[in-house]
Formats: structure tokens, sequence, C-alpha cells
């Protein structure tokens, strides 16, 4: 069975840092492409960032030169690094497992508030 458990998301004053984490079970991480995923109260959710299982790598524009996504395939883990974090970062954080010709997987997600 394929479960995705985040974890990491706390309250953090702007201009913090943050990094979260995704373990990632069922056997699928070392094949599926990862990512990150939000959704901010009244919003839709929007990608994030993803990366292949190869480190290629692919950012929202709002976040590029603040947040990395990584990978550690020994460890089944994804990771988000947040860093100079706004209040409009606030939201649930969702980690995803995408493989061809299957439905996705989600995790539960994880709360990130960004206030003073």
């Amino acid at each position: 069975q394929v479960q995705l458990v985040e974890s990491g998301g706390v309250l953090v004053r702007p201009g913090g840092s943050l990094r979260l984490s995704c373990a990632a079970s069922g056997s699928i991480f070392n094949i599926a492409v990862m990512g990150w995923y939000r959704q901010a109260p009244g919003k839709e959710r929007e990608l994030v960032a993803t990366i292949t299982t190869f480190g290629r790598t692919n950012y929202a524009d709002s976040v590029k030169g603040r947040f990395t996504i990584s990978r550690d395939n020994a460890k089944n883990t994804v990771y988000l690094q947040m860093d100079s974090l706004k209040p409009e970062d606030t939201a649930v954080y969702f980690c995803n497992a995408t493989i061809r010709a299957r439905t996705p997987y989600w995790g539960q997600g994880t709360q990130v508030t960004v206030s003073a």
C-alpha cells in the first residue's frame, strides 16, 4: 500500500526558513516523480515544485529562488527547503507521487503558517 506522510509544518515568522519532509512507502519512490503542492484558504491547489527520479526540478514562479526541492532515494524521502518565507506562502502543503499511467498519490498535508 502506497502512503505519503508529510512533516515539518509549523508557524514561522516572515523571512524565516522551514524544511518539509515527505516519506514514501509502498515501493514506488524510485519510479515516481515527486512533488509538493499547496492550497491556501480560498484558493485552488497549486504546484510548488517537482523532481524526477534523475533530479530534474521544476518550480512555480512564485517560489523560484526561495524554495528548493530535493530527494533522497535511499531514504524514500523528498524534501522542500523553504527560505525567505512570506505571509502569502501560508497554506497546507501536500506531498505528491506521480507514476505514468497511474492515479497519483497524495499525502494528508501539513500546515505552514507564515505570520508575525
